[in-house]
């Protein structure tokens, strides 16, 4: 008797069909399917009412062994979400406004072909992600993964005050407008907050960031010191000081981080400066609880208001199909 041959592999493409040329991307992937040996791809569109979860969990019923995603960030988020300790590896296929996690990973954000020839030809590298617990006023809990990072805050009235149109015609560009509208009204509320193994601390705040990882677009280093590889969460904790506490901020996230700490010079300058507008914390899990509801971001998407929020990293937990010889950039020195 001899022993079955085994199955060709199969991959699955998950995407965003108002992000992408479906039918096109289709074929595209169809075609590194057959050079690449595997069997004939599955194919999942999102839809208003999947945004990539259910079709992510059909994808590994059919037996898929690595999962494509084409679309914005919340696609992404919601695929990755699906594979959490799935060990079925990610390939992003970057289509969004933003591809936040793709910039953070240093993958190529224009060359489609170069992206999707990594799910049958990229390396393997185990990544974090992140989880956050939301508790709304009314008692209710739910819980959600995210990326690159969660806020609450101004930075989600932020989002939730970009307007639709302007985003799909101008990408992220379009949120300068949506801080425009939000700055005028913003007001500090208070938080009450603990990292894993400290005490209770309280604090006025704008906002608070919950980062996996901290870049924006144009190389804005946001929180600078957040790696997908430490398995740590970033804490950035947004509390200017009436109008010229805002340049602060400006300050710290565009000269600081962006520019000096590009230098050991310039890293010794950082390190010297007292500037209270943006501060850093990091640990594995941390819970704050706010004096009134706030709205809620998870990788730029709206997940409405929350009393508290409590987020932790799963270190590892997240298969990364990366390009070969790519691995995943280190974390700053803190």
């Amino acid at each position: 008797m001899t022993d079955a041959l085994p199955q060709p592999r199969r991959a699955a493409l998950i995407y965003n069909p108002i992000k992408v040329d479906g039918r096109r991307l289709r074929q595209r992937v169809e075609h590194a399917s057959r050079r690449a040996g595997w069997q004939h791809p599955l194919f999942f569109q999102t839809t208003p009412e999947d945004i990539g979860q259910d079709a992510t969990a059909r994808a590994l019923r059919e037996g898929a062994d690595a999962v494509l995603v084409a679309g914005g960030d919340g696609t992404v988020r919601a695929v990755a979400e699906a594979l959490i300790d799935s060990r079925v590896p990610l390939t992003i296929v970057p289509s969004g406004t933003g591809n936040l996690f793709a910039r953070n990973l240093e993958l190529p954000l224009t060359d489609t072909d170069a992206a999707i020839a990594v799910a049958f030809s990229g390396e393997i590298e185990d990544v974090d992600i992140g989880m956050a617990q939301l508790a709304r006023a009314d008692g209710t809990t739910e819980e959600h993964a995210f990326v690159v990072m969660a806020g609450i805050g101004l930075d989600a009235a932020m989002i939730a005050n970009t307007r639709a149109q302007l985003k799909k015609t101008m990408g992220w560009v379009a949120y300068v407008d949506g801080a425009a509208r939000s700055l005028p009204r913003a007001r500090p509320f208070r938080v009450v907050y603990e990292m894993e193994g400290h005490r209770l601390h309280s604090a006025k705040v704008h906002s608070m960031l919950f980062a996996n990882c901290g870049a924006l677009p144009a190389g804005i280093a946001l929180v600078p010191d957040a790696s997908v590889t430490d398995g740590l969460l970033d804490v950035a904790m947004i509390q200017p000081t009436g109008w010229f506490g805002w340049l602060g901020v400006w300050r710290k996230v565009w000269w600081d981080n962006t520019v000096l700490r590009r230098t050991r010079a310039g890293r010794r300058i950082v390190e010297r400066r007292r500037d209270s507008s943006v501060r850093y914390l990091h640990g594995t899990s941390i819970e704050a609880g706010a004096d009134t509801a706030q709205p809620v971001e998870l990788d730029g998407d709206e997940f409405g208001e929350a009393v508290r929020i409590r987020c932790r990293v799963l270190p590892g937990a997240l298969r990364m199909a990366l390009p070969q010889r790519h691995a995943a950039p280190p974390r700053s020195p803190r």
